[in-house]
């Protein structure tokens, strides 16, 4: 069982392995919100997640024997780095099977904790059932990513430290993958003060325990869709359901889109990166019908790749009406390019990108089209430039960009 005892005893262990992630006071958030909202940013680990929490304890408990035998798990990235650091720190083999799809950087930091990466599936369920046929097959001694007791114990010592921090707390917001985050967290929060609200966080196309607290029971989900790789799984864990029933008091789940605004929010209002999945708690902040709480927001891992970075920036841009394109019709004549170009200088309006076709039309010398990417500083001032086009007779269109 999960008893305080356990959960004091695991917050003193992880010490040795821990950075302090202090709680931030977010303006911004507090101020978009109407409530006090504190980040938690489990993304400033040294293993770059909160998983090094559970994957530290949980090894800590075992018999050198059973360290001995060497260690595997299956994790999207997270628990891998996580395992792999703490089983380096035990003098332990590590064995991580990872989805195909995980990010090239929590793949080859995995490796640079001394792990054998074994890339198996598309999805964690996937490479969970690989993990389990070699545990099997090499006598490894298998430690689960969130369907253990003792790894829940080991990341709810994060609702220890924000308690200590802040007593007054009234929600916690916890992001859910395969539960295990969520069950210590919301146990223990329970234990410190029954009535704080701690919400679970799930991407909308990941919402796998969602449906199992509604079935009343583990449902797994046909297949997942999430950019949020590091909480895409379809079968949340058993052993820890039953505490989820109990503790969690509701979950609130997130669309990508949204993710992709948050992203940016944390970028430019924080100074932050944070994955994905570590952003559903702040993307579910606006759903939350309260006002004049204390918020805090776990943000549990900043592992994402440069390339998922740039993406999720550029859609985040788009989103915002930061980057937009509109389509022109104009006459196929000298000067008439300059004219465009000149109404939206006046309008303070940026040209990324232009694209002139001339074949949009029979008749090239009455039309062509011209589609122009800018940049603006949100919605007022795109509706701004398209009015100027408007009034000098351009009729745009609004178009989908593509950068």
């Amino acid at each position: 069982m999960l008893t305080l005892e356990k959960f004091e005893e695991a917050s003193e262990i992880v010490k040795k392995v821990t950075h302090e992630t202090k709680l931030q006071y977010s303006e911004y958030l507090s101020a978009q919100t109407g409530n006090k909202v504190y980040l938690k940013p489990e993304n400033m680990q040294l293993t770059g997640a909160y998983k090094l929490r559970g994957a530290y304890y949980k090894i800590s408990t075992l018999s050198q024997e059973e360290r001995d035998k060497g260690l595997i798990t299956a994790s999207a990235g997270n628990h891998a780095q996580g395992v792999a650091y703490a089983a380096k720190a035990f003098g332990s083999k590590a064995v991580i099977v990872m989805p195909t799809t995980t990010p090239l950087i929590k793949v080859n930091r995995t490796k640079g904790y001394g792990a054998e990466v074994v890339l198996y599936g598309d999805v964690y369920d996937e490479a969970c059932a690989k993990a389990y046929e070699l545990a099997a097959e090499h006598g490894y001694t298998f430690i689960h990513p969130f369907d253990d007791l003792d790894v829940a114990t080991g990341q709810g010592t994060i609702a220890m430290e924000i308690f200590k921090e802040l007593p007054t707390v009234d929600y916690i917001l916890v992001p859910i993958g395969g539960g295990g985050l969520a069950t210590g967290v919301s146990t223990l929060a329970k234990m410190l003060n029954p009535k704080i609200k701690v919400i679970g966080v799930e991407p909308a196309g990941a919402n796998c325990m969602q449906m199992s607290l509604k079935a009343g029971k583990v449902t797994t989900l046909p297949g997942v869709n999430t950019i949020a790789d590091g909480t895409a799984v379809k079968t949340p864990g058993t052993r820890i359901f039953p505490y989820i029933q109990k503790n969690l008091d509701d979950i609130i789940t997130v669309e990508d889109e949204d993710l992709v605004v948050a992203f940016l929010d944390m970028v430019e209002n924080h100074k932050m990166v944070v994955e994905n999945s570590g952003l559903l708690t702040v993307a579910a902040l606006k759903q939350l019908d309260v006002k004049n709480k204390k918020i805090v927001s776990i943000l549990s891992g900043g592992n994402m790749d440069v390339i998922t970075m740039s993406s999720v920036v550029q859609q985040g841009l788009i989103k915002r009406d930061r980057i937009f394109t509109v389509s022109v019709l104009l006459p196929d004549k000298p000067g008439e390019l300059s004219r465009v170009a000149d109404v939206i200088a006046k309008e303070n309006g940026n040209v990324i990108k232009l694209e002139h076709n001339q074949f949009v039309s029979i008749n090239r010398s009455a039309a062509v089209e011209l589609r122009i990417t800018l940049e603006a500083f949100g919605t007022s001032h795109k509706e701004q430039i398209i009015d100027a086009l408007n009034k000098n007779g351009y009729q745009p269109r609004t178009v989908r960009t593509q950068m």
